[in-house]
């Protein structure tokens, strides 16, 4: 039996040498090229050198080193007595194995003041054209672009002395999963800078491609999804600040609902500049508050509803202390999510050995972040609602103004607001929610859910209304409940009624000009 070829190129070089070590003593001649030839011939492994098997030399600066019949001819060529004797006839070798990955051009592009040229020289074109033909031609080859199968492949060889079809055609969709995700990458890059680099002068507004392509990496197989019959998976599709790219530091799995939770969580406390807490149960808020320490904030969201709060999700805006994991210790809570955690407060929360500690890092906002939701047979997409108004742009519509502080609260409770289901109403004084109506069919309906549960506290408090008030009945409700402002983004043909009756009860009302949907 002839000796069996294994072509070894890779840019990620982690447990490449040991591979290739194995794979000689299985009796496989290693043909490698650029820095993998170097990096096994520096630890002792013999090498055929790329330029050997095409009798071409690489050029171009490496740009053209593998794209050559003899290469391409061995990966893709059928093993029947045809396509065997026309690879005989042009002295071409079969190739049995392809370890190839590709040019780190998601790391290039990560990089700060990475420029065009750059990006460009890290796309790779050898690779993928080696990875794509190896995946088609599965039923003859093995095609490995990630080190983690390694050992599967070694073991198989070393069992059976081949690598099974259902392995090799695991290995192939991976293959092609790794080639989309690659080129996905480069378009979302291309697409977000202009012809000479630089992202000012152009794509000011996101690109909206004719043809959607979703890429993700999955994280982890969930328990089940909203429901124990639904099948479910977590799969991790961009960096930064978010629920994905968290650090679980302890406790169970996270379940499909609450990874949901978890992200209105963090969207919702990402809103705030001081310290702050947040308590989530089914997406919404049930509490809120912002302070001048975490300690206080937590407390506060707490306390807005006790009953509720039991069960929930709690995000934080600042690391949390011992002082802060003692208040957390003392009801049963399923996540907590923060910057980070002390040494103290890892050690009082981690007596509760299923709570789940979720570390975020820094806190930043991803400005070019997409919303994207599923419906039956499609998917929508829009840019995420990052906008917030300023207390400059407020307009006060009512002949009593709100005065500095005043200010303050109804920004509060606007950024608050913001995060709860349409129809959306939310009480609030302090830095503190007192009451939220959440997914009404009728905005009048949230405002007496959220000024129910505020009772007694509504006296003197602020309302925030994610929409504009289609009558003045939410006003009168308002009125009743002792509420002093109210913050609306307007824009209803009866914006003159709900004003007049502001004005009739000494309600304070401005318009944000900026409605917060949330379906």
């Amino acid at each position: 039996m002839s000796k069996k070829r294994a072509l070894v190129s890779v840019s990620n070089k982690e447990g490449v040498v040991e591979f290739a070590e194995q794979l000689a003593e299985l009796d496989y001649e290693i043909v490698s090229t650029g820095g993998t030839a170097k990096t096994l011939r520096d630890n002792g492994v013999t090498v055929t050198y790329i330029s050997d098997v095409t009798d071409f030399p690489e050029i171009l600066e490496g740009r053209v080193k593998t794209l050559h019949p003899k290469v391409h001819g061995g990966i893709l060529a059928k093993r029947n007595e045809e396509h065997l004797a026309q690879l005989k006839e042009n002295e071409i070798t079969p190739i049995d194995l392809v370890a190839v990955n590709l040019y780190p051009f998601r790391e290039t592009i990560a990089k700060e003041g990475v420029t065009l040229d750059e990006a460009i020289e890290n796309i790779d074109i050898g690779g993928p054209a080696m990875v794509r033909a190896s995946a088609k031609n599965y039923a003859a080859v093995t095609i490995i672009v990630n080190p983690t199968n390694y050992q599967t492949v070694i073991d198989e060889l070393k069992d059976k002395g081949n690598v099974s079809p259902e392995t090799r055609f695991n290995l192939a969709k991976e293959a092609f999963t790794h080639t989309a995700g690659y080129d996905k990458a480069i378009a979302e890059y291309l697409t977000s800078v202009c012809a000479d680099g630089e992202t000012s002068s152009c794509n000011q507004q996101p690109e909206f491609a004719e043809q959607l392509n979703l890429q993700g990496v999955k994280k982890q197989d969930l328990r089940y999804g909203e429901n124990p019959h639904q099948k479910a998976a977590f799969y991790q599709m961009s960096k930064g600040s978010n629920v994905a790219n968290a650090t679980q530091l302890q406790g169970k799995a996270l379940s499909f609902n609450n990874l949901m939770d978890a992200n209105a969580a963090l969207e919702l406390v990402k809103e705030y500049d001081h310290p702050a807490a947040v308590v989530i149960k089914h997406t919404n808020p049930c509490g809120a508050s912002e302070a001048d320490d975490l300690t206080t904030a937590y407390k506060q969201a707490y306390e807005a509803d006790p009953v509720s709060s039991f069960g929930g999700i709690v995000a934080c805006n600042r690391p949390v202390t011992e002082a802060v994991a003692t208040e957390m210790s003392k009801i049963f809570l399923e996540v907590v999510i923060a910057p980070e955690f002390t040494p103290e407060a890892i050690a009082v929360l981690e007596k509760k050995e299923n709570l789940r500690l979720l570390a975020i890092g820094s806190f930043e906002q991803d400005e070019k972040q997409l919303d994207v939701k599923a419906v039956a047979g499609g998917i929508l997409v829009q840019e995420a609602d990052k906008e917030m108004v300023t207390s400059q742009e407020l307009k006060v519509v009512t002949e009593t103004k709100p005065d500095e502080k005043m200010l303050r609260e109804l920004l509060f409770a606007w950024k608050t607001v913001k995060h709860v289901k349409s129809n959306a109403i939310v009480v609030a004084k302090g830095g503190t929610t007192l009451g939220v109506g959440a997914g009404q069919m009728n905005r009048v309906g949230s405002v007496k859910i959220s000024l129910e549960q505020a009772g007694e506290k509504a006296q003197g408090a602020i309302l925030a209304s994610d929409a504009f008030f289609p009558f003045a009945d939410s006003v009168e409700e308002a009125g009743k409940a002792g509420i002093k402002a109210i913050i609306q983004p307007g824009g209803s043909k009866r914006d003159e009624e709900s004003i007049a009756k502001a004005n009739e009860l000494g309600i304070i009302m401005v318009f944000t000009g900026q409605r917060h949907f949330k379906h």
